[in-house]
C-alpha cells in the first residue's frame, strides 16, 4: 500500500508538473511579440481619453478651467481696471492677453498633481507592464490637460466678449493668440512633470509650482505696463518668457502681430519641450 501511494503522489506530482508546463507553453505562444501592442498614436489617444473620463468623474477638477477664468477676468477689470487706467474697459483690452496667460500657466501645476496621485496609486506601474508606447501615458496626460487649457483660454474670451471686448485682430488674431499660449504652456508642462516625478505628494507639487508661477506670472507685463516699475524689476521683466509670451498675444490680439516675439516664443516652447521631456521620460521608466 505504501508503494501504492507513493506511485499516486509521484503521478499527481509529475501531472501538476505537466499542467504547468503546458500553462507556461500557452502563455509564452500567446504572449504578444516585441513591439506589439497599441502603438503610439493610439497608445497615447487612450491616456487622452483616460485624462478626460477623470474629468467626467470628478467634474470638481473643471473649477479651475470654468469657475477661476470667470472669476480673475471679471476681478481684473472692474477692481483693478478704475485704478490703472481710469476705466474698465480700456483695461481690459490692455489686461486680456495677461489674464489668458495667467491662468492657463496656472493651471499647467495640475498634470503634476495627476500625475504624482498616479504614482502614488501605484497606476504607473501597471502602465509600464502594459505592451504600449512607454511615453503614452504622460504625452495622453498633457494633451488631455492641453484641451483643458482650451476650454480656459474660451471662457476668458467668452467672458470678455460678453463685457463689452472686440479683439481689433478678428477671430485670426484670437485663434492666434490660443494656439501660442497652448503651445508654450505644452512646453513648460513637462517641466512640473519632472516635478510630479520627483517629489512625494501632491501638496509638495503645488507648492513647488506656486513659487515660480507667482512671480513669472505677476512679475511681468501681465497686467501693468514695465515703464511704471522700478529700474531694477524692468530687468526681469524684460528677460521673463511670460513677459514675451503675453507681448506676443497682445499684438495678435490687437492686430498687429509681431513676428519676432511670435518666433521667439515658439523657440522657446521647442528648446523646454526638448530639453525637458527626455528628462521626465527618464525619470518616468525610474519612477
Amino acid at each position: 500500500m505504501g508503494g501504492g501511494r507513493l506511485r499516486s503522489s509521484a503521478g499527481r506530482g509529475m501531472s501538476a508538473a505537466g499542467q504547468d508546463a503546458r500553462l507556461v507553453a500557452a502563455v509564452v505562444r500567446d504572449a504578444p511579440p516585441p513591439g506589439a501592442g497599441a502603438g503610439p498614436v493610439a497608445a497615447t489617444l487612450t491616456f487622452t481619453w483616460r485624462a478626460l473620463l477623470k474629468i467626467r468623474h470628478v467634474p470638481e477638477q473643471l473649477l479651475d478651467a470654468t469657475l477661476f477664468p470667470i472669476l480673475f477676468t471679471l476681478l481684473f477689470t472692474y477692481v483693478f481696471g478704475g485704478a490703472m487706467v481710469g476705466s474698465p474697459e480700456a483695461y481690459l483690452a490692455y489686461a486680456l492677453p495677461g489674464i489668458l496667460a495667467q491662468t492657463v500657466v496656472f493651471m499647467t501645476m495640475y498634470t503634476a498633481v495627476t500625475v504624482n496621485t498616479d504614482i502614488g496609486r501605484g497606476a504607473f506601474d501597471r502602465f509600464r507592464a502594459q505592451p504600449i508606447w512607454r511615453p503614452a501615458p504622460l504625452v495622453g496626460a498633457l494633451l488631455g490637460d492641453t484641451l483643458r487649457y482650451g476650454l480656459a483660454a474660451a471662457l476668458v474670451l467668452g467672458v470678455a466678449a460678453a463685457i463689452g471686448y472686440r479683439p481689433p485682430g478678428g477671430l485670426a488674431g484670437v485663434a492666434g493668440a490660443v494656439a501660442l499660449l497652448l503651445a508654450f504652456c505644452f512646453a513648460l508642462s513637462w517641466l512640473w512633470l519632472i516635478a510630479g516625478l520627483t517629489v512625494r505628494t501632491p501638496a509638495a507639487v503645488m507648492g513647488a509650482s506656486t513659487l515660480i508661477l507667482f512671480p513669472l506670472t505677476f512679475v511681468s507685463s501681465a497686467f501693468a505696463p514695465p515703464d511704471t516699475m522700478p529700474g531694477w524689476l524692468r530687468g526681469f521683466v524684460a528677460v521673463n518668457p511670460v513677459t514675451r509670451l503675453v507681448e506676443a498675444a497682445r499684438g495678435l490680439l490687437d492686430g498687429a502681430p509681431d513676428l519676432g516675439r511670435i518666433a521667439f516664443v515658439l523657440a522657446v516652447s521647442g528648446v523646454l519641450t526638448l530639453a525637458l521631456a527626455p528628462v521626465a521620460l527618464a525619470l518616468y521608466r525610474r519612477a
